[in-house]
């Protein structure tokens, strides 16, 4: 067989582009899917039909649709008693043999630049490799969601510092044609209050309509106070989209 073949993950980042699932779905509907065809396919690793980031920069794989042969290409791809995360508009309930850990909605927003509010500034850094210690004891205070050791590569992301140390901070996540993701909106306790979170992200949110691209992030539910944050930004809510935590069958 091929290195693209069921028996071993190849990285995409020399494939041709995809033409993308046949049931009619917008990107923003399996948007890490997309990212992984598109704008992030050199973070990507392929078993047939499905796609994941490796494994130090996210947690998010995806398939292009649901049925025997992605769940056949999702097994190959992560092997035996694996753990990811599968992020898109419906998640249906998972084959025999799957185990699942934990299931979530949340709220996806987008914003045009007519509609994006301007905020007061405030002053941000770019964020590079050497703040990622800083990066993962705020993200670990503020649980924003899940951010590993190389998630800075997938995006821009910046941040506010008081003296040395980063309070808060937010940044681009999934990135496919023609849209990015705002992610990793945290702000530390001590400085809550401040408009910090608005700022930074219109900050991000500004530079990504300025590639002529349209921003998109999500909410979990249930997270009335952040997602009121979005909307007085001018961000307003597109649909639902679930959140899963998976683990393979053991083999």
């Amino acid at each position: 067989m091929s290195e693209t073949s069921l028996d071993r993950p190849s990285v995409a980042g020399g494939l041709g582009r995809e033409p993308g699932p046949p049931d009619g779905s917008q990107p923003l509907d399996n948007a890490g899917w997309w990212a992984l065809t598109t704008q992030h396919a050199e973070m990507a690793e392929v078993v047939g039909r499905a796609r994941r980031y490796r494994t130090d920069v996210s947690f998010f794989t995806s398939v292009d649709q649901f049925d025997d042969g992605s769940w056949a290409d999702l097994a190959a791809l992560v092997g035996p008693s694996a753990a990811f995360a599968l992020f898109r508009g419906d998640i249906p309930s998972l084959p025999a043999g799957w185990v699942e850990g934990a299931r979530g909605s949340g709220h996806q927003l987008t914003v045009t630049g007519d509609a994006l509010v301007d905020v007061e500034p405030v002053t941000l850094r770019r964020l590079e490799a050497g703040d990622v210690p800083q990066i993962l004891e705020l993200i670990a205070l503020t649980q924003p969601g899940p951010f590993l050791p190389r998630t800075i590569e997938m995006g821009r992301y910046y941040g506010h510092f008081e003296g040395d140390r980063l309070v808060a901070m937010a940044g681009e996540r999934l990135h496919l044609d023609g849209f990015t993701e705002i992610s990793a909106v945290c702000t530390h306790p001590d400085v809550r209050g401040r408009g910090l979170a608005s700022a930074i992200t219109g900050h991000v949110a500004t530079g990504i309509l300025d590639r002529g691209e349209q921003p998109f992030l999500h909410v979990a539910e249930g997270n009335d106070n952040a997602r009121r944050v979005y909307e007085r930004l001018g961000f307003t809510r597109r649909r639902m989209i679930e959140f899963v935590l998976v683990e393979s069958p053991p083999g």
